[in-house]
């Protein structure tokens, strides 16, 4: 019989786990010795708060990054398939969202593996709520183009989108890109359109604030290098 593959949610930021993940949550990961993981170095770290069974040198990892390639996925199914729960998580946040994983987690169901996703945190669902914006039509488009008039033209885009469909907009950017993607979206949109910026979050410093263009031109703050929720509703 084949194990169950968990989708475990990493802390997002620094501070108390208890406070971000449940505890039946932490028990459900300390029972579990098989990993497939982003980057062992951070696993290991996010590992250590979790009062596991297994001794840190015990556990096994297999690492999903950017870089493994479509045709070694169905290796990483072999814990799995031999009957081991495996765990899977990214770098921070849940598995599979501007993270990798789609991928295995697609092969898991043509193998007739269980999925279960635990609770955990999510900064766009976190980011959305605390926004104020429309949480009734949204959209997340992960990273905006890097090149300046590509990601202008793609701004100008979820503009127009957002007015014709009462969709918030909600996208990211390598932290320190931040200030730049800040400073073209407020010379870029008109004036009435919002935009929320939810930097930090589930951090002791997290801020969330929700302003016109037009009063976001007054005062930008600096969020370079700050892990940030970009939303923009029109």
């Amino acid at each position: 019989m084949a194990g169950k593959l968990y989708l475990i949610p990493v802390p997002i930021g620094t501070g108390d786990i208890a406070w971000i993940l449940p505890m039946a949550v932490q028990q459900c990961v300390g029972e579990i010795s098989h990993f497939i993981v982003e980057h062992p170095k951070t696993a290991r770290q996010f590992l250590r708060q979790i009062n596991s069974k297994f001794s840190l040198q015990d556990l096994k990892m297999w690492t999903l990054n950017e870089h493994t390639a479509d045709n070694d996925l169905q290796g990483l199914l072999g814990p799995l398939l031999a009957g081991h729960d495996m765990g899977l998580l990214s770098e921070a946040g849940c598995p599979a969202v501007a993270d990798p994983g789609s991928g295995l987690i697609r092969l898991a169901h043509k193998n007739a593996i269980s999925v279960i996703p635990l609770v955990g945190p999510s900064s766009i669902l976190l980011a959305l709520i605390a926004s104020g914006l429309n949480g009734q039509r949204f959209a997340f488009h992960g990273y905006l183009p890097i090149e300046n008039s590509a990601r202008a033209r793609k701004i100008t885009e979820l503009e127009k989108v957002s007015i014709s469909q009462d969709q918030t907009q909600i996208f990211i950017e390598t932290p320190y890109r931040n200030q730049k993607l800040l400073e073209q979206l407020v010379t870029t949109c008109s004036d009435n359109t919002d935009l929320c910026i939810a930097s930090n979050l589930t951090t002791s410093d997290e801020k969330v604030a929700t302003k016109s263009i037009k009063e976001w031109r007054i005062s930008l703050p600096d969020i370079n290098r700050l892990p940030t929720i970009f939303l923009l509703h029109a």
